[in-house]
């Protein structure tokens, strides 16, 4: 079974170009250190609940829009490994060190899957 770093982000609509651009960059240094997968989506039809929803857990903004982003690993263990090399490598460091950031990474939320159905 796979792995999955999963990411619910919200991203001000004047600066998606510039998130992509960003992720773009940053999903080639993933594959690079051996991340079988990388995406990124952009919601399309996500309405916001009365009580939860993707707009709610990011306390979405007018201008803004939320991505879903995922990253996929073989096993837990090859994550963490694909992860310790990423946030050493220079050019991951120079982004997160990017001023201003084209998203609110204190609104931004993640966590570590493991894969039980596949189909």
């Amino acid at each position: 079974m796979n792995y999955v770093d999963g990411f619910v982000i919200p991203v001000p609509k004047r600066k998606l170009a510039a998130y992509l651009s960003q992720a773009r960059r940053a999903g080639n240094v993933w594959m690079e250190h051996g991340a079988t997968g990388f995406f990124e989506s952009v919601g399309d039809d996500v309405p916001r609940g009365k009580r939860t929803s993707f707009p709610r857990s990011v306390k979405l903004k007018r201008n803004e829009i939320v991505i879903l982003s995922w990253i996929l690993y073989k096993s837990r263990s090859h994550r963490d490994r694909v992860n310790a090399a990423v946030m050493k490598d220079k050019r991951i460091v120079a982004m997160m060190n990017e001023k201003p950031q084209p998203f609110d990474m204190k609104r931004m939320f993640f966590g570590g899957f493991k894969t039980r159905v596949a189909l």
